[in-house]
């Protein structure tokens, strides 16, 4: 069931929104690529050492293509998490997902966020905090310096258009 005040939410228009998620280079084809030829090169190695009588060594090889197929799943599990951070004329909402699905949220009055940033002088933007009464949440934490950047300032302009306030455009 839904409140009168989450329906009202939901009718407002979104200034700024952008959904954060883990870089991952290697998709579900490259995977199962790469881990097609380990197997077959793992294998074939470890039939040259069966034929030389080191027998124990191939169990050694298929060790070690199950600790990189682990290794890719939990990277892959990982990925599921995401930020989400919505801003319009009354609220900026951050919904954070981690990997095991918790969700954690909050809510800040536009108004009142600050936006603050810690830079490193070779590397660039290396975290960005939203500020609001006494409250500081570390935001954008799967992207890279430029990313940050760039987000960065998107969200100053989508929190400036919220201070602004609505503005009435009769034509539409």
């Amino acid at each position: 069931m839904s409140t009168g005040n989450e329906i009202e939410r939901d009718n407002e228009q979104q200034i700024f929104s952008a959904l954060l998620t883990p870089h991952r280079s290697l998709n579900r084809t490259g995977f199962l690529a790469v881990m097609v030829f380990l197997s077959v090169v793992s294998f074939v190695t470890g039939i040259v050492f069966l034929m030389k009588g080191a027998w124990p060594v191939l169990g050694f090889f298929g060790l070690d293509v199950l600790v990189v197929w682990w290794a890719f799943k939990v990277n892959f599990r990982t990925a599921r998490a995401r930020e989400e951070i919505t801003v319009t004329t009354t609220e900026l909402r951050v919904r954070r997902v981690d990997h095991h699905g918790q969700v954690a949220e909050w809510s800040f009055n536009p108004l009142w966020v600050r936006l603050d940033m810690e830079v490193d002088e070779d590397f660039g933007i290396e975290h960005l905090y939203l500020i609001s009464r006494g409250h500081q949440i570390q935001i954008a934490r799967f992207l890279g310096p430029d990313e940050k950047a760039s987000f960065y300032k998107g969200l100053i302009e989508g929190l400036n258009a919220a201070k602004r306030g609505p503005t009435y455009n009769p034509m539409t």
